[in-house]
């Protein structure tokens, strides 16, 4: 039983789909901005670390250690304080704050999540300690008072690591001088994950002799407000985007753009989105978590929280692997193991009152036998989801591989139902929908997903003037009506 439209419906709902798909673009600031970089030491930026016990009474400026332990002798926490005031104009628009820092030491454990709080009280780097804040002011709380949780990471050990966090709602009433008569930028680091001698962390200070490896608030600033975010939506239309980013925006120049690539998703305007070879930490993302980069720039770009999850293709924390991401809130994840060293990764989301399950996968690149192995233990594993149920991945498969034809045993291939419903879109020169040298990236929805009508497919030219792509696969847009 089909759930799309065909005949004189699928005509009509062609002409509808060159204006439900067209580039609309996200809110985007249309005048000037500013990028403002601060990693200078004492003038830019200054920190220190604070530890309880014995400790608790002396002052370790510059320095910057995490670790976490319910023994207060080996508990410490990182603080940094940037210079927004004398930097960024009072009042002006914030619209994306990024923080990073770099490892410089970490002790067993391999990957500890760390979160960047506020501090909501201010401090001097030369005297501030576990008790006290500034000679003669002492924390109303041993260890500092903090506000809300800004960004977390997983952390690794491995030297020369750098790590983001997304400050921009700190930085943002920091400026605009919501947090008192200070318009500095206090952020603490602190170790999240359970007590362990294995935790520890030290971060490059900002006044090492390695300048690149310094802390770094980059803030962008200028030009028009971004609108409020939107209210989850009410309607009824599910725009699914399924990418391979080639490791996180590689493009066919060979150089490594988030930024363009996230540009080009925003313009999209999807609801839910699909993305393979999504890298933390690896040589392909300069060492740099790529998800939270991601996710970050796009909620600079389209001026809406986007709630995300990722997994590595090996089920360990750092590596290669599938993210999504979605506009409304996320009910549950799970990853999946798979065999080829493949793994697929789950969200249920809510979408006017039903729930959708989203599954992000990346197929065995050269193992036919390896592929079909991996289907049947993604759609077995599926049966245990409730519908509404959607595969979205590179299959690493042709449109007449025994692969896809297995696929469709149970679910619907998105794009050749929209084109034997003449609501499937592409451009001169492709038109079979390729995104890559094939049709190799699907959208697969559920024969049993009743609730799910295609109302049509696209992939999307993303070539610049000089015919240069953000990544080497082109992407595909499903569109659904949720019942």
């Amino acid at each position: 039983m089909r759930t799309s439209a065909s005949g004189r419906n699928g005509r009509v709902l062609t002409r509808a789909l060159l204006s439900v798909l067209a580039l609309t673009g996200a809110a985007s600031v249309t005048s000037a901005q500013t990028t403002v970089t601060l990693s200078q030491p004492t003038t830019q930026v200054v920190s220190a670390t604070v530890r309880g016990g014995t400790y608790a009474t002396q002052n370790e400026q510059w320095l910057l250690e995490t670790r976490a332990s319910d023994n207060l002798e080996y508990n410490r926490r990182a603080l940094l304080k940037f210079d927004t005031e004398n930097t960024i104009p009072k009042g002006s628009v914030v619209t994306s704050a990024l923080m990073t820092v770099t490892v410089k030491t970490g002790s067993a454990d391999a990957s500890r999540t760390i979160g960047a709080y506020q501090t909501s009280l201010s401090w001097t780097e030369t005297e501030v300690t576990w008790k006290q804040r500034r000679n003669g002011e002492n924390w109303p709380t041993p260890g500092g008072d903090y506000g809300s949780k800004l960004d977390d990471a997983v952390v690794g050990n491995t030297a020369g690591t750098k790590v983001t966090f997304d400050v921009t709602a700190l930085v943002q009433a920091a400026v605009a001088g919501q947090l008192g008569s200070s318009r500095y930028t206090r952020i603490a680091l602190m170790d999240l994950d359970g007590s362990t001698s294995d935790s520890y962390r030290e971060y490059v200070a900002p006044n090492d002799a390695n300048t690149s490896a310094r802390p770094v608030l980059k803030v962008v600033y200028g030009g028009s407000a971004p609108p409020p975010p939107p209210p989850p939506p009410s309607g009824s239309t599910l725009r699914v985007l399924q990418w391979n980013t080639h490791h996180g925006g590689t493009g066919t120049d060979g150089v490594w753009d988030p930024d363009r690539l996230v540009t080009w998703i925003a313009k999209f305007n999807p609801d839910v989105i699909s993305l393979n070879e999504m890298e933390r930490y690896t040589s392909w993302s300069h060492n740099t978590d790529e998800p939270v980069t991601i996710a970050a720039l796009l909620k600079q770009k389209t001026g809406k929280t986007w709630y995300w999850k990722f997994a590595t293709l090996s089920g360990s924390a750092n590596g290669i692997g599938d993210m999504i991401l979605s506009r409304v809130p996320i009910d549950a994840s799970e990853p999946r193991l798979l065999s080829g060293g493949r793994s697929a990764l789950d969200v249920a989301i809510t979408y006017n009152g039903r729930t959708i399950n989203l599954t992000s996968t990346h197929l065995h690149p050269d193992s036919s036998s390896y592929r079909l192995t991996e289907i049947g233990e993604l759609t077995s594993w599926e049966l245990g989801l409730a519908q509404q149920r959607i595969i979205a991945g590179d299959f690493n498969a042709t449109p007449t591989s025994t692969e896809n034809t297995t696929m469709k045993k149970t679910y619907y291939d998105s794009w050749a139902e929209a084109q034997a419903d003449g609501t499937a879109v592409a451009y001169a020169g492709n038109t079979a929908g390729n995104t890559r040298n094939s049709r190799i990236d699907y959208i697969y929805f559920s024969h049993d997903a009743s609730n799910l009508v295609l109302t049509g497919s696209q992939v999307y030219d993303t070539r610049d003037a000089s015919g240069v792509m953000p990544s080497d696969h082109r992407p595909v847009m499903s569109v659904f009506t949720v019942k």
